[in-house]
This record gives structure tokens, sequence and C-alpha cells, in this order.
């Protein structure tokens, strides 16, 4: 390996993989994994000695809401990637409720071409399903850029809807790749509206109750196996449907999110309308679940559901507040506070992050830290304590509902391609991202 020349080292840190962890350097060569041992120190243009810190593959979020285009006065792809890489992210998923919509192949376009090289992280972006597009289904989920198909079963954020089992059946009878569903029974969320309580929104979760996310994701997985179609439960909350689940593995994958195994009802005490999400942050007994789910192997990944708003915005008595939280900056530090406390353990945190998303989406060339991949790293400090606040916050919206919390366990480096591009808590690298690729929709070697 001595007589082998690289562009980069990364030396002396605990590197963290599907094959365990110790210390090794990490050789890089033209943006891609070219060695992982022992590397003379006479072998880089450049060596970064990264003792006593731990470096994990490039962590994917794979739910975000960067808002643009149509809400940038909340986020846009630039403010949202930055404050990605900033929180140790380096690609990231983006959601379609935009406006306009998500929904074609010219949205789809014009989102990967906003991205490229403004964005500071990987990106692709989720096309919605509708009724109006059923016909291209199976065009849209290849197109470049594409993660696949975003279906909402209950009205959320935005105008993305398909409520009825005949809508959704002939979406996922055209798919082949897997699909990614928001998970609420849109009949039963209109029957108990009067369940919200004005200017009480610990009423949220009791209008948006477990018996609508657990029916729901029974009627998905009835229509997933009666037309053979893969497909991605997101933001699971409660302990219901984890129970439900466990049977199902053969065709479904699971995310969590950090709020739902953080949070817990009580919080609306404190937290407000900040605390406000669909699904709904819930009592301790379905946080405890979804640990439990997490342990027993039912969840595949993470995704914070990066979805900010203003403050005015959430300042709005309840139920005018709008849903949702950022997250994508606070993902990391988050979950490695979850290690240091010993309730998952890093080697897990890293298949839930980035292997995870990596194998259920068919991700190429990321997710591992092997040759031949995208040099995608996120360096971490686990002994180093930190206080979340709202200034640290680099989301347009400027605020966080983990303000206060004290972490152990840090981001400190965010590779991409093998370029710096946080680090020490400073932006350093100009914009480089680009269109993740997915294995199921590569093109013939002479495109590529």
């Amino acid at each position: 390996m001595s007589s082998e020349t690289f562009d980069v080292v990364f030396a002396g840190a605990t590197v963290v993989n599907q094959d365990g962890s110790g210390i090794r350097d990490i050789g890089i060569r033209d943006g891609l994994i070219a060695a992982i041992g022992t590397i003379g120190a006479d072998a880089s243009g450049e060596r970064i000695d990264c003792t006593g810190l731990h470096i994990l593959p490039g962590v994917i979020d794979t739910q975000v809401h960067f808002r643009e285009p149509g809400a940038e006065h909340k986020e846009d792809l630039e403010s949202g990637s930055r404050a990605a890489v900033m929180g140790g992210v380096t690609a990231v998923f983006e959601m379609p409720n935009t406006s306009p919509l998500t929904t074609s192949a010219e949205a789809l376009a014009d989102k990967v071409r906003r991205g490229t090289d403004r964005m500071h992280c990987d990106f692709a972006f989720f096309v919605g399903g509708t009724h109006g597009n059923i016909d291209d289904i199976r065009m849209l989920e290849r197109l470049p850029g594409a993660a696949g198909i975003k279906i909402f079963m209950g009205s959320s954020t935005g105008d993305l809807l398909i409520a009825d089992d005949e809508g959704l059946a002939a979406i996922l009878g055209r798919t082949r790749r897997r699909v990614s569903i928001h998970a609420e029974d849109e009949p039963r969320l209109i029957d108990r509206k009067g369940e919200r309580a004005d200017n009480d929104p610990s009423s949220h979760p009791v209008w948006r109750d477990e018996t609508a996310a657990l029916r729901a994701t029974q009627r998905l997985l009835r229509i997933a196996r009666e037309t053979g179609a893969r497909v991605h439960l997101l933001h699971v909350s409660t302990a219901e449907e984890m129970d439900f689940i466990g049977a199902y593995k053969d065709n479904i994958t699971v995310e969590v999110t950090p709020q739902h195994l953080t949070f817990a009802a009580d919080r609306y005490d404190d937290l407000g309308t900040r605390l406000q999400m669909n699904p709904p942050i819930r009592g301790a007994r379905h946080r405890d679940r979804l640990w439990w789910g997490l342990g027993q192997g039912i969840v595949d990944v993470l995704g914070s559901d990066h979805a900010p708003h203003t403050l005015e915005e959430k300042a709005k008595p309840y139920p005018a507040s709008p849903s949702g939280m950022p997250g994508v900056q606070t993902l990391v530090p988050v979950m490695l506070d979850h290690v240091a406390a010993g309730r998952l353990s890093l080697e897990r945190f890293v298949d839930l992050s980035s292997a995870g998303p990596a194998r259920i989406f068919g991700i190429a060339r990321k997710g591992r830290i092997a040759l031949g991949c995208d040099a995608d790293l996120t360096v971490v400090d686990l002994k180093r304590r930190e206080t979340i606040g709202d200034d640290w916050v680099a989301s347009r919206c400027g605020w966080t509902p983990f303000a206060g919390m004290t972490v152990t366990g840090w981001p400190v480096g965010t590779v991409l391609r093998g370029r710096r591009v946080m680090w020490e808590g400073e932006l350093v690298t100009p914009a480089t991202g680009r269109a993740i690729r997915f294995l199921e929709a590569l093109p013939p070697v002479s495109e590529a």
C-alpha cells in the first residue's frame, strides 16, 4: 500500500464499517475510496490527522422537506443542505410536496438542476404519486435524480393525497422500485377532526390517533402484498404498528425519526406547537415500543422528516399552526447521544443511517466505507459534549425543538466525495452537490 499515492488520507481514526470498528487510515483518490488500512505518511498530497475521532460512512437522511420551489421563506435547497452538512449528513432524499408539486418529469428535472452544484450534499428527489400521473409511474421512478415514488395516504402538508384503495393499488401495481408511504387513514382523520382542541397542541395525537396510523398501515400491507410491491413505511409512530409490521418484513421496510425516539407527549407542555408534526409525537408507551422495534431489527432506517416552518407560523394557535419541525442537522448528535446512553450501538447507528438506506433503496456507491465507493464520510467525536442551541441551526427557520438538550457525541467533519465540506463547525468547501445514482435506474455504461 505504501507505493500508492492518494489525493488525501484521513489518518488514525477509528473507522466504523460493515466489518466492525478499528483504527485505520482511509486513502482517497478522484473522489473514491482507494485504500483502507495503514498508509504511509508520504503517500498523499494531504494528510488529515483524525486521532481520537470516529469515521462513519456518510450519513444519508432519506426524508427531508427543503421547501423549494414555493416556500423558500422557510427553507431552500441551499440552506437545507447547509444544515445537513453542518450536522454530518452527506446525502438527502427530498420530498415532493413543494409548489409546484414534484409529480412530473419536468418538475423533477427542475429540482435536479436547482440542486446541482448549489446543494452542499448529494441529493435525490421523490416523485409524488397522484391520480393524475398513474400512467407515468414506471417512467418517473427511473428518471435521473429520482429517489422513487412517495405516496401520502393521509393529508399532511401540501396537496398530495391518495386516500382510496383503488388509487393506491393502481400506483403500487406499476412500481418496480420501493415506494415510500406516509400512512395515516384519511377517513378516520376526517371523522375525528372534532377531537382537536383550540390552543391545545396536546390534542394533536388525540385527533391523529394510533388507530388512524394502524388502519392505514394494515391497508397498505394488504394492497402491497396483492400487487407484489415493495414499500417503505415512513416515520412509524405507534406501538400498534410496530407490533403488526414484524410479520411482514418480506416486502416492507421501516423508518423511525429521532424525534419519535426522543420526545413524548409530556413535552407539549413546554414545546407546544414546536412539537407538532404528522404523525404526532405520542405518549411514552409508543416511544418505548419504537425502541423495542429498533432493537428487534424491525426498523431499517432513520429519517429526520426535516420539515421547517418559521417561528411566526408555529406561533399560530393550534390547529391553525402548521405541522413539522427541522431535524436534518440534529439527526447525528441526537442519535449519538442515544449511543452514549447505551440505547443502541454505534454499529447499529451506522446500519440505520448509511448502510440501511443504501441497501433498501439500492443506492450506487454509497453507504459503506469500501474500495470504489464514494468517499462520503461522517467524522464524529464520541466524547464531545455540546448543548444544542438555536444559534447553531443553519436552517433558514432558525430553531430546533432540541434546543437546550446537552448531548454526548458531535459531528466534527462532513466529507463529500473526498472533500471536506464541513470541518469543526465551519463550511469550508463551495457546494458540489450531485444527484445520487440508484442501481435500479443506472443508465447504460456508454451514458454514465
